[in-house]
């Protein structure tokens, strides 16, 4: 939490200094990066809690290797035993079952578990503030694009190594 919190003030302070080359760099520098930084973080926070949200509930898929699913992609060669048994002796109903119990069906549930997860309140409101500070700098005649798009991606550096670390010392305790 302290490396955090140093990279967020020392990242701070640099745009802080900005100020005595020119206020319209300043502020184009710090809403860009600020904006930035709340939806990484934000998004970060809120992806971390929908996926310990699942562990907790060991609602967990099991996937299948990335080059198996290359090799394979219908499932063709698994291990399975493949049934010889002659036609008569087949139990189709039993056989459809199985088959249906793998076809995965888009539930109400799965609907409102990805739903929570892409409106959450983590994920709104820094889109709220990148979105109010743009509008808010254009009104004032201080939106300058060759700064502000630039200073998004100090925004999207400093909060990418602030969520890592962030998790790394959740996943110590």
């Amino acid at each position: 939490m302290k490396k955090s919190i140093k990279i967020f003030a020392v990242s701070e302070f640099l745009i802080l200094a900005s100020y005595f080359y020119s206020f319209e760099f300043f502020i184009n520098l710090q809403v860009a990066f600020l904006s930035s930084f709340f939806v990484i973080v934000g998004s970060s926070f809120a992806h971390r809690k929908m996926v310990v949200k699942q562990v907790e509930s060991k609602n967990i898929e099991k996937k299948r290797d990335l080059l198996d699913e290359i090799e394979d992609p219908h499932e063709l060669y698994d291990d399975e035993p493949i049934n010889d048994a002659s036609v008569d002796e087949l139990d189709l109903k039993e056989i459809v079952k199985q088959e249906k119990k793998k076809i995965k069906i888009v539930s109400l549930k799965s609907i409102k578990e990805g739903g929570r997860a892409s409106v959450s309140s983590f994920r709104l409101v820094p889109y709220l503030f990148l979105i109010l500070g743009f509008i808010s700098l254009k009104n004032n005649e201080l939106l300058n694009i060759t700064i502000y798009l630039p200073s998004l991606l100090s925004g999207i550096v400093v909060g990418s190594l602030i969520s890592k670390n962030m998790f790394e010392d959740q996943q110590q305790f």
